[in-house]
């Protein structure tokens, strides 16, 4: 069941101010460009095998960072760029952190607005983590241990996959493909950012498209726990779309909204792969309780 829309108005030159990340840190491209470079050493770091095919779409394929032995739990990483930019190879550095945990890592690609609607890039991630239940033991990974944890715009399709009908998709799939989800920095309701000057252009969404797609206006998942953090330095809107999936879903399905002190919409990734901080031991937490 869907949750109904409000009608509100929104003041454009506040939301572009509180949701504009690449002006609220001026510093961002420092940050875009040492992940870069750890990625590339990543991609260069056995075992991995990059670009498998998930669907048959250009942009459909995926990474896959393997753990030593087999059944190993499963992390699904999507990254963020606001569905319009960025790329699986540009968060490669994700996986050592995860992987020398005794985790397997997929980290899937997916097409970018405006060439595709968020609903779109939705369905592509149904497809990777459908993909990765099917095939992931030919790379050591347990089918049944997977969790998805994303930034950003990331954030918001790792929590639209603890809410998909997976049986709907195949057959062969259970219910429960998610055991887990995190979201980091997430965005939960898309109605501000259609609204939002310095992004709407690119991501066009439509009314229906927020209603269809804002994980806080669905219905609470029937499975799984999903964690909700983000920076403590991120905008007020993040730390109200932080809060919003536990007001919507319960405790039960949201047990852990947090916000991470110090940290930006960028440095809050970097809080993620660093051992023993908060987010990668809640993060740890997670995908090894699956």
């Amino acid at each position: 069941m869907e949750r109904s829309m409000k009608t509100k108005t929104w003041d454009a030159g506040w939301l572009d101010s509180m949701y504009n990340n690449r002006e609220r840190v001026p510093d961002h491209g420092t940050y875009l460009r040492r992940w870069a470079a750890q990625s590339a050493d990543a991609m260069r770091t056995p075992p991995r095998e990059l670009d498998i095919r998930y669907g048959g779409g250009p942009s459909e394929h995926l990474d896959v960072f393997g753990a030593e032995g087999d059944s190993a739990p499963v992390l699904v990483f999507i990254h963020g760029g606001y569905w319009r930019a960025l790329d699986k190879r540009d968060h490669a550095f994700i996986a050592p952190a995860f992987t020398k945990e005794g985790v397997c890592v997929v980290i899937p690609n997916y097409a970018l607005c405006p060439a595709v609607t968020v609903p779109q890039i939705v369905m592509q991630q149904v497809l990777a983590v459908a993909w990765t239940y099917r095939h992931i033991a030919k790379h050591g990974g347990d089918p049944n241990r997977i969790t998805v944890i994303g930034h950003s715009a990331g954030g918001h399709l790792a929590a639209m996959m603890m809410s998909c009908l997976w049986p709907v998709f195949g057959s062969n799939l259970p219910a429960d493909v998610v055991k887990g989800a995190m979201s980091i920095s997430g965005l939960h309701d898309l109605e501000p950012l259609m609204h939002a000057p310095f992004l709407q252009p690119s991501i066009n969404l439509t009314r229906e498209q927020v209603r269809k797609a804002s994980p806080a206006l669905l219905a609470a998942p029937a499975h799984g726990k999903l964690y909700a953090v983000c920076g403590g330095d991120e905008s007020e809107e993040y730390h109200r779309q932080n809060g919003l999936l536990q007001a919507a879903w319960g405790a039960q399905r949201v047990p852990v909204t947090e916000t991470i002190p110090g940290c930006n919409h960028f440095s809050v990734l970097d809080a993620l792969v660093e051992p023993g901080s908060r987010l990668n031991t809640l993060a740890l937490e997670l995908v090894k309780q699956s």
